[in-house]
């Protein structure tokens, strides 16, 4: 049996979750999808809160908070841990007017979070903003055949060394 027939998407009826995508969303409803970092660094979290208005700026989003000993970014005590908006974009598998919104994470103190990189990162851009800084996103993605092999490599082994394909396009 092939890796893609085994994954547990396989085996959910699609028509299942049209059914919810498609249900009637009153125009002065809406979802809005809260997205953070956890205390790993590495994971990401989030939960939805349904506002009755459509907010057309981040400032207009409400400051919301939830348990940061489940999401290991505090102990048992003092464990409320808060959700600052910081940028919104339409919600592109939700119709309707709903929305995503990255935050960044606050202990009930009001300081970062330790995986709040974010606070580290603006003051860095902050202080150098005379410089005009930037930085570029690579991202990097592997396609698998059915026994979860990469595309194009020997069924016995490795392919060659990086160079001849690096930023390369098509199969070879």
């Amino acid at each position: 049996m092939s890796l893609l027939a085994e994954s547990p998407n396989a085996k959910i009826n699609k028509a299942v979750l049209d059914r919810f995508l498609t249900l009637p969303q009153p125009e002065n409803r809406i979802l809005v999808e809260y997205i953070w970092i956890d205390g790993t660094g590495e994971n990401v979290r989030s939960k939805t809160r349904t506002l009755d208005f459509v907010p057309h700026n981040v400032s207009e989003l409400p400051i919301w908070n939830y348990d940061g000993s489940s999401t290991y970014q505090s102990e048992g005590k003092n464990s409320d841990t808060y959700l600052y908006p910081v940028a919104m974009y339409k919600d592109p598998f939700r119709r309707g007017n709903n929305k995503l919104v990255l935050c960044e994470t606050y202990k009930y103190n009001k300081k970062p979070t330790e995986s709040n990189h974010r606070v580290t990162c603006m003051e860095a851009m902050n202080k150098a903003a005379g410089l005009k800084p930037w930085f570029g996103i690579e991202q990097e993605y592997t396609l698998l055949d059915m026994e979860g092999r990469p595309f194009g490599w020997p069924k016995n082994g490795f392919p060659g060394p990086q160079g001849p394909y690096y930023c390369g396009v098509g199969a070879n």
